[in-house]
């Protein structure tokens, strides 16, 4: 038995991050609403790093990094190519994508391949690149290929993003950093991840949540074309049949 709870103390000790320290962090919303005249929302992420509680150190040593990935709703994402084929482009080959972050955005102290080893910020998914390399039935250089292409898009539309140097320190401990949210930015749930790194060893993480959400009007179509969706397709297209119509009047006289 003795044996026993050494080994597990082992693997414990094992599993935790190198020098762990303790992460107070918060945000300056938890819920960003989306109306009529949204034309974006800036959010502030602060935090400190303390001792582990019950540690006997008043203060932590540095110098610390620190990174900050902010990941929108998951969606089923298809990407697809298309080719010239006797004059016509058509769409020939395509790849899946499940559960992929409908916005993706990384703040940081310092460059990322500076603040850790490559392997390390793929296996917490901080790079962009992560989400291309996720295992799928397509293949991983097909998937790669295809993701990264992806991710080019989605960055074209600004919902995919890397700001190195995002994050800036107050103190030795006491860090800062903002984000502009775009008009485009999906409803739904986001996470805040935020990691805390020390020689380019992961030595603490925490989440954090904040909602982002239509009101109003906007939010009544949002519903109604996601739970009536033969309703307010009919409905579209009287409103343009009627819009049309009154155009047509309008213009006549």
């Amino acid at each position: 038995m003795i044996r026993l709870l050494a080994l597990l103390t082992l693997l414990l000790a094992l599993t935790l991050p190198a020098g762990a320290a303790r992460l107070i962090s918060g945000l300056s919303n938890d819920t960003v609403q989306i109306t009529s005249s949204f034309d974006g929302e800036r959010m502030t992420f602060y935090g400190t790093i303390a001792p582990e509680a019950g540690a006997t150190e008043r203060v932590v040593e540095g110098p610390f990094q620190v990174v900050i990935v902010v990941l929108g709703p998951t969606q089923d994402r298809v990407a697809r190519r298309m080719t010239n084929n006797f004059g016509v482009w058509l769409n020939t080959e395509q790849v899946a994508f499940s559960r992929f972050p409908s916005y993706f955005h990384v703040l940081s102290s310092r460059r990322l391949i500076d603040i850790a080893d490559i392997s390390i910020l793929n296996a917490n998914h901080i790079l962009p690149e992560s989400y291309a390399m996720a295992p799928n039935p397509a293949g991983f250089m097909r998937t790669l290929n295809f993701g990264r292409e992806l991710i080019r898009l989605m960055s074209q539309e600004g919902l995919f993003g890397v700001q190195e140097n995002g994050v800036q320190f107050m103190s030795d401990t006491f860090y800062s950093a903002q984000l502009t949210l775009p008009s485009s930015a999906p409803p739904g749930p986001y996470i805040a991840q935020t990691y805390v790194f020390k020689d380019g060893q992961l030595i603490s993480r925490k989440s954090e949540g904040f909602a982002v959400r239509k009101i109003g009007f906007e939010r009544f179509l949002a519903q109604s074309a996601t739970q009536y969706p033969l309703l307010y397709g009919i409905s579209c297209v009287i409103l343009a049949l009627f819009t049309g119509w009154l155009g047509g009047i309008l213009f006549r006289r």
